[in-house]
Parts: structure tokens; C-alpha cells; sequence
């Protein structure tokens, strides 16, 4: 597991504050208001049923800045859980990294009862442009959205998007599918994306495949 900081949040949001023991030190300046979030990922079973391995799991701490009334600003800490896996598809004889499937877990952020997380309004056509890059499989350009169906994930219908892309293999191009999906789940924003070559129908069915097993919290 590794620990960065980032930039990502940068909204800002104001507020009152109970002056309860939890968050005195953050009212007085003294420290930050620290939020986690709980893993999600797919089962094992999933990953085995669809030939995806774990290529990297994160946990990073984002920081941001919000004003209170009186212009008083305080620091806001938030960790972010990242999983992403992979899986090798043959291309003109040669096995490549053709698949790639995420699953982030960004924690709820409320202040008096406000929240001061940007990502909560966010379409999944603006999440896809905010993580996108977790997934690395090279570049993607000229993505359009494609259809928008359900999915059961975590005991309700989740709506999913679908986007076509453009990107390069073994110096051709191919077209790229996209699916994603967002949605709040035991005061977290969960955001599942997959990315595959269009041409490779049967990956679509396991993307949802690993959707559809998420588990949250993931214990792991």
C-alpha cells in the first residue's frame, strides 16, 4: 500500500461548527478534520471467473482548505481507496495489457451537515475525466458517450454509462469502450470503471461481471 497527497479537492464550502470533541482541534486551528473511506473491490471469485489480477491497491491522503464563517480557514484531510486490476489479451500473436477495471471509495465529507466534497455532484462523464488516469492503459481521446443501462451492484440498480474512445495498440488504432459507474454506499462515493478494446465483445460482459461483485466495505 502506498500513502501520497494530492490536490484533487479544491471547492470550498462554509459553515458552523459544533464545538463537540471530535472536532475541537479542527474549530481551534489545531489540527485538520480527517475523513476515511472504506475499500471496495471485486470478490476473488469475480477475478478468477473473468482473468483480471490485482495490479495495484492505494490508499491516498487528499488535502483541501474551507472557510468557516469570519474568512477562518481549516485544513480537511480525506483518504481515498484505490484498486485497480488488469488482464492480458492476445493481439496479432502477442500478449498485451488490453483490460483494465478500477473500483474507488472517496469518503462522505460534511461539515454541519454540509458537504464539502466536489465529487458528490459530479456526472459520471465528469468522473470519468477525473479518474480515468488511475487506469493506466495509455491514452484515450475523443470519448463520446455511447448508452446509459442498469446494473445490480450492492443490492440496488446502479446506473451505468457507457463511452467509446479512441486509443493505440501495438501502434494501430482501436476503439476503446468505457463503462462506469458512481454512487453512494455506507457514506462513501463508490466510482467502478472499466476500460476495454471494443473489438473484444466478451470483455464487456466481464467488466460488469466485476461490477456487479463489488463488496463494501472489502475485507481484505
Amino acid at each position: 500500500m502506498t500513502t501520497s497527497r494530492r490536490s484533487l479537492l479544491a471547492a470550498g464550502a462554509t459553515g458552523t461548527l459544533a464545538l463537540t470533541a471530535g472536532c475541537l482541534d479542527f474549530v481551534l486551528g489545531n489540527g485538520p478534520l480527517e475523513f476515511s473511506s472504506d475499500r471496495v473491490a471485486p470478490t476473488d471469485e469475480a477475478l478468477e471467473e473473468t482473468g483480471y489480477d490485482e495490479k495495484e491497491v492505494t490508499e491516498e491522503t487528499i488535502d483541501r482548505t474551507v472557510e468557516l464563517p469570519a474568512g477562518i480557514e481549516r485544513d480537511v484531510e480525506a483518504s481515498i481507496w484505490t484498486s485497480v486490476y488488469s488482464k492480458q489479451l492476445e493481439y496479432k500473436g502477442q500478449e498485451r495489457e488490453g483490460s483494465a477495471f478500477a473500483a474507488v471509495s472517496i469518503p462522505g465529507m460534511e461539515v454541519a451537515g454540509r458537504s464539502v466534497n466536489p465529487l458528490d455532484d459530479m456526472s459520471n462523464e465528469e468522473l470519468l475525466a477525473e479518474f480515468l488516469n488511475q487506469i493506466d492503459g495509455g491514452e484515450i481521446r475523443n470519448i463520446q458517450h455511447e448508452e446509459s443501462f442498469e446494473l445490480p451492484i450492492l443490492d440496488e440498480q446502479r446506473e451505468t454509462d457507457v463511452f467509446m474512445g479512441e486509443s493505440d495498440l501495438a501502434g494501430e488504432p482501436i476503439d476503446i469502450e468505457i463503462k462506469i459507474t458512481s454512487f453512494n454506499h455506507e457514506d462513501d462515493l463508490l466510482v467502478l470503471l472499466g476500460t476495454l478494446p471494443k473489438m473484444n465483445t466478451k470483455e464487456s460482459a466481464n467488466v460488469e461481471v466485476l461490477m456487479e461483485s463489488v463488496e463494501h466495505p472489502f475485507d481484505s
